[in-house]
């Protein structure tokens, strides 16, 4: 009689079987270890920090000073970047949905032409255009105002959002439009009852991706706001940055105020932000 077979896996598939698992744990450790950082240095002061600066401080010398030295100083600053990144979506999306219907609707003569202008606008460098556009600024008496970031960050964001929402509103049923436009719904009615509802997921991705950008937006402000209450984040952290000695347990304190509305809103919203890339992979 032969020898019953072993079923019991050898060492090379034990090792594959592990493999992946340590792969995705060295991936995970390396993205979390500068949060862990950031979040250990927020409770020291600088003679802790130089003392051991990769372990945490014991919990009776946590310097909780740190964080509301931090709170009172970007409070403002964050104010700012809300309103700047609030209206600047809400806006961005509301008009790239009007210029998607409209190009995804119809062909009227010099559409495609226009589309062309559109999409060349992507290969241009934002950076390239900063100084005609601080000279266009100054020129509309802008400079030093936050309207400035949102009506830059509404015009730069259409590109994207149009080339996106156009491939996805085509995509959808011809019939719909059509039984709408039977029963008497203008343009504005077929985008609100249609339009909307059955491209929510693709929408909020693109408002997700627009409040990223408006949020850690730094160039900009830094070059037109003079004004310190008008600050955004981006450029009131600088200030942080002591001209002799760094605080950095202030810094760090600073930075996780700033960082926290980013991580929560993923945390309510990452849901919604996969299924919107996987239908637009899908539909485009």
């Amino acid at each position: 009689m032969s020898a019953p077979v072993s079923t019991r896996p050898g060492r090379a598939g034990r090792l594959a079987a592990v493999l992946p698992h340590v792969v995705i744990g060295a991936i995970l450790l390396i993205e979390f270890f500068p949060l862990y950082m950031m979040l250990q240095v927020a409770f020291k002061d600088n003679a802790a920090f130089i003392d051991n600066p990769w372990l945490p401080a014991p919990l009776a010398d946590w310097r909780w000073e740190n964080w509301w030295f931090a709170l009172n100083l970007i409070g403002p600053y964050v104010a700012n970047t809300v309103f700047v990144a609030v209206t600047g979506t809400v806006c961005s999306v509301a008009l790239a949905v009007l210029g998607a219907y409209f190009f995804a609707r119809y062909r009227l003569p010099g559409s495609g032409v226009l589309w062309s202008l559109f999409m060349v606008l992507m290969l241009l460098p934002g950076i390239a255009n900063l100084v005609p556009l601080f000279t266009l600024l100054k020129e509309l008496s802008l400079l030093n105002t936050l309207w400035a970031l949102i009506a830059v960050g509404v015009a730069g964001g259409q590109v994207f959002n149009l080339f996106v929402l156009r491939n996805f509103i085509e995509d959808l049923p011809k019939d719909l439009f059509e039984a709408a436009e039977m029963d008497g719904a203008g343009h504005l009615q077929q985008i609100r009852h249609i339009v909307v509802p059955m491209s929510r997921s693709i929408l909020g991705t693109l408002a997700i991706m627009a409040f990223l950008g408006k949020w850690n937006e730094f160039l900009l402000p830094l070059v037109i706001l003079r004004d310190r209450e008008l600050f955004t984040l981006g450029v009131g952290l600088i200030y942080l940055d002591g001209e002799y000695v760094k605080q950095w347990g202030q810094i760090m304190a600073a930075y996780c105020f700033a960082a926290l509305p980013l991580i929560i809103l993923f945390l309510f919203t990452m849901r919604l932000f996969v299924k919107g890339l996987s239908q637009g992979a899908i539909k485009g």
